[in-house]
């Protein structure tokens, strides 16, 4: 055993230690002269190379000492460059021009190629909503039911995540997940975020990343917002449902005349509609957001954001079937009317990138963030009060700091590229006045259901490695967590601080192989843990409160040819224990083992070099291991998805897409005797774009067609009901709803 183990060390050694020449260099965008940051270098003819860091430089070695490098970036055109000089420093400046599969690279992405998509769509379909952001991860379905104010359901590899407890979702880095929140575990609000000012989308499926801790069970998002602006632009759309939205976008300093060392903007947004609801919704939400960047020196860049957000809205809430089917209201109309909310966020943070040699630089990341919530729902109408009804209200102040630091390392081990990224970190939140309430008409306050201050702390740190040798990638990561739980209850007359605290660590092991420039298998895998309220941490008294969850990805990433890009992974996922913190009725609900196992499939195709064809495809089969057969679904997960679109992009100036997204039936309950209705819904959108100004028309829901955006099975009673019903109650999907827009840009 002894030898055999000798034997592939020594071969893989063997192998592997052949490169004597080492290029580096920095690929910059030839008109604004800031780094491009994730350009892949590839070596041509070979499966060796690497990506740009976070200042657009980028080192690799080659056994061959005259070689041609290929430096591609999604959205710029392509370069080939003969190495004459290999100890000679590059200079890559890339030209900005249209979008074309062949500036992807395959094998460049040595850790994760789900990235390589997100580069893709982001170029391709900008998304026209703060709502419509999560839906550039392939397989990700979101649900509105409260008047587009409150966060959005959200639906991934078999979860029902409800707002966000098992996906981490951030921007820039800070966490947009709330912890404990009054309305329920990882509350994720993204209507804070512009998405003009969306850049580029980092995302990842399952619980693989050394860096993603906490609510990172069935992926993670990042978005990461512009460091500077092309031009100005002043936007103002206008459409049905009394809906208005204006947006300006202002470059405070001008790129051109700074070199790209130094770049400040501030954004603005402004919303109004009423919804196609009978009961208007009088919706309105403000956002303000500005950034600064400069490079203090060639190695030192520091960047600082604030932005600041408000939203106000009334709501109909979901409504139960059997009340549109009597006839007594409409498919847009509302038991309790009365329903709505108010809530406002605002950021401040400040990161400093240092590269102190030329193979390392740290990231320092400090932010801050006040975020206030209040909202009213009623879900069961007259069940529990018949005569006042059943309207509750939740509620909660929250003030959250964290830092981070990031070390990023680039060596040779036995000639072999060594990456190492290791990180050091914490999450404080304190919430005042966590508030579930029964209340009358969005007025009066009957009773208080649950009433508490919660502090929880989240410190950790994690190292991750990956070692190329050859073909092939090696990753392996480790990550630990330490959980500080703190609550005190103010509906005791007693004063007392419930205090639990738990540690835990997690793996990963995730293997990439080159099988040629176009062609990448993998393997990924990794142990996380499930996120958990501090309400439910004290109700178990430390019991079983960071239950794991075991992952596995089996799959391939590869360009059959330059204009065809296709990945594809089946998937495992095994969860010990999921408690549920039921914001709604303020109760724990033990949820037991389940598994989760499915299949992934994406295609991004160049039809034309102005026609682009896209499709996401995913089977789920979510169950719980500790029920009967036939009682054992996991209600609202879905079990078959997927999306697809045409997008155009042509030179006279004319682009836009049309787009198609399908959820299956899926069961409501655990014995599946109630569906949840899948739908079918087409968007499109056209425009005409100049280089000063651009207009254009964006249709929801093309066809018209009557769909059911968020369900559940629930037991009500209506006010003259003689005896509580259970069945699905919904929030009806948006119709047929158009939309005009005229932008100036400056």
């Amino acid at each position: 055993m002894k030898r055999s183990i000798l034997v592939v060390l020594t071969w893989f050694i063997a192998t592997s230690v052949w490169a004597h020449t080492t290029i580096e260099g920095k690929v910059i965008n030839s008109q604004t002269q800031e780094p491009l940051v994730g350009a892949s270098i590839m070596v041509k003819g070979t499966e060796t190379g690497t990506t740009t860091d976070r200042f657009g430089n980028f080192r690799l070695k080659s056994d061959q000492e005259a070689i041609t490098l290929v430096v591609s970036y999604v959205g710029f055109d392509m370069q080939e460059l003969t190495i004459s000089e290999p100890n000679k420093e590059l200079i890559v400046s890339l030209k900005p021009g249209v979008l074309a599969l062949e500036q992807v690279s395959v094998s460049a992405s040595q850790q994760n190629s789900l990235n390589t998509l997100s580069k893709i769509d982001v170029n391709l379909r900008p998304v026209t909503s703060s709502q419509q952001v999560l839906r550039y991860v392939p397989g990700l379905f979101i649900a509105q039911h409260a008047g587009g104010g409150k966060a959005e359901q959200i639906f991934l590899r078999g979860f029902d995540i409800d707002h966000g407890t098992d996906i981490s979702i951030s921007v820039d880095g800070k966490p947009v997940n709330m912890v404990s929140h009054a309305h329920g575990q990882g509350y994720a609000d993204l209507h804070f975020v512009i998405p003009e000012l969306i850049e580029a989308v980092d995302f990842g499926k399952g619980p693989y990343y050394s860096e993603q801790g906490n609510f990172n069970t069935a992926g993670y998002v990042n978005f990461q917002t512009k460091n500077s602006l092309e031009h100005s632009t002043i936007k103002v759309e206008g459409g049905q449902f009394n809906s208005v939205r204006t947006l300006a976008m202002i470059d405070l300093l001008g790129n051109k005349e700074t070199n790209g060392t130094e770049s400040a903007y501030i954004a603005g947004e402004f919303v109004l509609t009423d919804g196609p609801f009978e009961s208007p919704q009088n919706f309105s939400r403000y956002n303000v957001f500005a950034k600064y960047s400069k490079y203090i020196n060639p190695n030192k860049l520091l960047s600082l954001q604030a932005s600041t957000f408000r939203s106000e809205w009334d709501h109909s809430g979901q409504i139960p079937v059997r009340a549109v089917e009597q006839g007594l209201i409409s498919r847009f109309g509302a038991i309790d009317d009365t329903e709505g909310g108010i809530t406002g966020r605002t950021d401040i943070s400040a990161k400093l990138i240092d590269r102190f040699s030329d193979n390392t630089h740290i990231e320092n990341h400090l932010y801050y963030t006040f975020y206030d919530f209040q909202l009213f729902s009623n879900f069961t109408f007259f069940l529990d009060d018949p005569l006042n009804g059943d309207q509750i209200m939740q509620k909660e102040e929250r003030q959250m700091a964290g830092y981070q630091s990031t070390l990023f390392n680039q060596a040779d081990l036995w000639g072999m590229p060594l990456h190492t990224k290791a990180g050091v970190g914490f999450r404080n939140d304190r919430v005042e006045g966590n508030e579930l309430s029964h209340t009358k008409n969005r007025r009066q306050r009957l009773d208080s259901i649950a009433l508490g201050d919660v502090v929880e702390t989240n410190m950790f740190a994690f190292v991750d490695e990956t070692l190329q040798f050859g073909k092939f990638s090696l990753n392996a990561g480790l990550r630990l967590d330490y959980f500080k739980f703190n609550y005190i209850d103010a509906l005791q007359t007693q004063f007392e601080r419930q205090s639990v605290s738990k540690t835990t660590i997690s793996p990963k092991l995730n293997l990439h192989y080159n099988l040629t420039p176009n062609t990448q298998f993998f393997v990924k895998s990794g142990i996380g843990f499930h996120s958990n309220d501090t309400r439910v941490v004290v109700a178990q008294n430390g019991r079983d409160i960071l239950p794991q969850a075991y992952g596995v990805d089996v799959g391939t990433t590869f360009k059959p040819y330059n204009k065809l890009l296709l990945s594809a992974a089946a998937w495992y996922l095994y969860l010990e224990q999921e408690f549920v913190y039921v914001g709604d009725a303020g109760i724990v609900e033990p949820s037991g083992e389940t598994e989760r196992k499915g299949i992934d499939f994406s295609a991004r195709y160049e039809v034309l070099p102005w026609l682009f064809v896209d499709a996401d495809v995913n089977l789920t089969e979510p169950r719980s291991l500790e029920a009967n057969e036939g009682e054992n679904y996991i209600p609202l997960a879905p079990t078959f998805s997927g999306t697809g679109g045409l997008s155009v992009q042509h030179s006279s100036g004319i682009n836009g897409s049309v787009r198609v997204r399908y959820l299956g039936d899926r069961p409501a309950n655990e014995d599946y005797s109630t569906t949840a209705e899948g739908y079918t819904v087409a968007d499109a959108s056209i425009n005409y774009t100049r280089k000063k100004w651009e207009i254009g028309v964006m249709v929801e829901n093309i066809f018209d067609v009557d769909w059911r955006e968020a369900q559940f099975d629930t037991e009500s009673r209506l006010q003259d009901e003689p005896a509580p019903v259970t069945e699905v109650h919904f929030t009806p999907g948006t119709p047929f709803f158009l939309r005009g827009k005229f932008s100036i840009f400056f």
